[in-house]
């Protein structure tokens, strides 16, 4: 067999691939040895995939419209959680 040839997990389908990979990580969660990430954590983790994304050419870019879509999408479903919009309200005034 040619030394390039997909073998075990890289031979599967992505459906497969991504079925196992959630069981690994419900399984650490289960454990308790799952990293939790900090909002600052994810923060520079988004960002770096961003700029990857951008430096590879293969980042969505919006038009003027799709993010006029996407924030009246996400402000209508922040705005159907009234008690969680309170919350950010209360936490906003402590600062």
């Amino acid at each position: 067999m040619p030394a390039s040839g997909k073998r075990g997990f890289g031979s599967m389908d992505e459906a497969k691939q991504r079925e196992i990979a959630s069981k690994g990580g419900q399984a650490a969660h289960l454990k308790g040895s799952a990293h939790e990430f900090s909002s600052e954590e994810a923060r520079q983790a988004g960002s770096k995939g961003g700029r990857a994304a951008h430096e590879k050419g293969s980042a969505h870019e919006f038009s003027s419209e799709e993010a006029r879509a996407a924030g009246r999408k996400g402000g209508e479903a922040s705005s159907q959680d009234r008690t969680r919009m309170a919350e950010i309200g209360r936490e906003g005034g402590k600062h």
